[in-house]
C-alpha cells in the first residue's frame, strides 16, 4: 500500500473532527462481530460536510489517477462508499456502479447496479476496510461477469494483519487515503488522546478479537 503521509495526517484529522472516527479507549463500542473495540468509524459522515467530502474525493480521484491510471467504470460498495464513490466517478468523468452484498430478491435480482460490461476495467472504491472481506465479495462480483478488477482505494483502514492477507490472497491492491497507525500519531500529537491511551488503542489492533479478555 503507498500511502502519502500528508494526506493520511489530514485525513485523519478531518475525521476526527466531524466523529467520522471516535475513540473511545475508556469506554468501548461493541462492533456487530460482538468484538470490544476503542475505536468506531462511520465515514458516511463526510458525506454531511461539503469541504470534507470535496477534499476525499479529490484525493481518491488524484490517488487513482497516479496509481492506475483512469479505468473504464469507478464502482462503489453498498452501502457505505455509494456516495463517495459517485463523487470520485464524477471528478474523473467516468460511468459510476455499485456492488450489492447480495442480490435483490425481486425485480431483476441485480447484484451489480448501473452499467458495465464484460472486459471493462474497474477501480473499486471503499470507505472503510476492517478485515476486507465484504469489500472483497465485491471484487468477486465483477470478475464472475468478465470485469477486470484494477485495484480498490478507501478512505480508512484499520490495518489488520487478516485484511492484508485476504486482499493478497484475493490478488487486489489496495490503497487508503489514511489508516490506523497515521491516526494515532496525529489523535496523540494533537492531544485528542492521552499517551497511555494511544498504548491502549495500539495493543487493540495487535489481537481485536481477544482485547477486551
Amino acid at each position: 500500500m503507498i500511502l502519502n503521509k500528508e494526506t493520511a495526517q489530514k485525513t485523519a484529522e478531518l475525521l476526527l473532527q466531524i466523529n467520522a472516527i471516535k475513540l473511545q479507549p475508556q469506554n468501548p463500542f461493541t462492533w456487530a462481530s460482538g468484538w470490544k473495540s476503542p475505536i468506531y468509524c462511520d465515514n458516511r459522515v463526510t458525506l454531511s460536510f461539503p469541504m470534507i467530502r470535496n477534499y476525499i474525493r479529490e484525493n481518491l480521484a488524484k490517488q487513482i489517477e497516479e496509481l492506475y491510471g483512469k479505468p473504464d467504470v469507478i464502482v462503489g460498495v453498498a452501502t457505505g462508499a455509494i456516495g463517495i464513490g459517485a463523487l470520485v466517478a464524477d471528478v474523473l468523468n467516468l460511468p459510476f456502479c455499485y456492488v450489492r452484498p447480495e442480490a435483490k430478491k425481486h425485480g431483476r435480482q441485480n447484484k451489480i447496479e448501473g452499467y458495465i460490461e464484460k472486459g471493462q476495467t474497474a477501480i473499486i472504491v471503499e470507505d472503510l476496510i476492517s478485515t476486507g472481506k465484504s469489500s472483497l465479495l465485491a471484487v468477486d462480483a465483477l470478475r464472475e461477469v468478465g470485469v477486470q478488477v484494477k485495484g480498490m482505494v478507501a478512505i480508512f483502514t484499520y490495518g489488520f494483519n487478516v485484511a492484508e492477507e485476504n486482499f493478497k490472497n484475493a490478488n487486489v491492491t489496495l490503497n487508503t487515503l489514511s489508516n490506523y497507525e497515521n491516526l494515532l500519531l496525529l489523535a496523540e500529537k494533537s492531544n485528542y488522546i492521552s499517551s497511555e491511551e494511544a498504548e491502549i488503542l495500539s495493543k487493540w489492533r495487535e489481537d481485536p478479537g481477544n482485547w477486551s479478555k
